[in-house]
């Protein structure tokens, strides 16, 4: 039993901190473009976990399938036109997942392609390929989970902050009015209704299937692995 959780976390930890971290960093690194040099100054545009890891969300990440940074701290003052760079920002992170997501999808098909070459033993192949396989297919759709799920219209997501950004002031700062009981909201949606079930599990699958393409069951096979699923 607990060699199979140590297999399963070692599958999940490389490519969990990387969507997590990189999401962060990639927000802080188009701040620092658009005029805001917080990030940097206070040495979050790195990859060292203990910067980033918020104790919770990395938990959540090994019940749940996904999980959580500390967000990179944006001081949208320093911003030329504060509204529409922060669109941008805001963008950054899920922009980063989806990348992240396509690099995992060529990994995938990289492997599929050495291994119909038989370049290499078949048996040594297999040994390397089993736990690469595992971690890329997770990568892929963890990516797209972060994606998708920071996209929701709602403060404090990347989604609400784009959502701000669009519409007029007005009901922008209704919306912004939200946000310090946006995380309460988004449990209670995700957990309480079937938001879940209905709207994201579908699209979510649906740009899984669409990016892993040809390997989409080598990502179900690391699911199925690390979940049950």
């Amino acid at each position: 039993m607990m060699e199979s959780i140590v297999l399963k976390v070692s599958v999940m930890l490389v490519p969990a901190l990387l969507a997590i971290m990189l999401h962060e960093v990639a927000h802080g690194y188009v701040a620092e473009r658009f005029g805001d040099p917080t990030a940097r100054l206070l040495g979050r545009l790195n990859l060292n976990p203990l910067r980033h890891l918020d104790p919770i969300g990395t938990l959540a990440i090994f019940v749940f399938g996904f999980g959580w940074a500390r967000p990179v701290p944006v001081n949208a003052g320093n911003f030329r036109r504060p509204r529409r760079d922060m669109i941008w920002v805001a963008l950054a992170g899920p922009v980063t997942n989806l990348i992240l997501a396509l690099l995992s999808a060529v990994l995938l098909k990289a492997l599929t392609l050495v291994e119909g070459w038989q370049i290499i033993d078949p048996a040594d192949f297999a040994q390397l390929a089993k736990p690469l396989r595992l971690m890329a297919g997770f990568s892929l759709y963890i990516n797209v989970l972060l994606g998708v799920f920071n996209l929701m219209p709602l403060p404090p997501l990347d989604g609400g902050r784009i959502l701000t950004g669009i519409l007029p002031e007005k009901q922008a700062s209704l919306i912004n009015r939200l946000e310090p009981f946006g995380f309460v909201l988004i449990i209670f949606l995700v957990f309480f209704t079937r938001i879940w079930e209905v709207v994201l599990a579908p699209i979510i699958n649906s740009l899984v299937l669409f990016v892993a393409g040809a390997e989409a069951a080598l990502v179900e096979q690391a699911m199925n692995f690390l979940f049950g699923r």
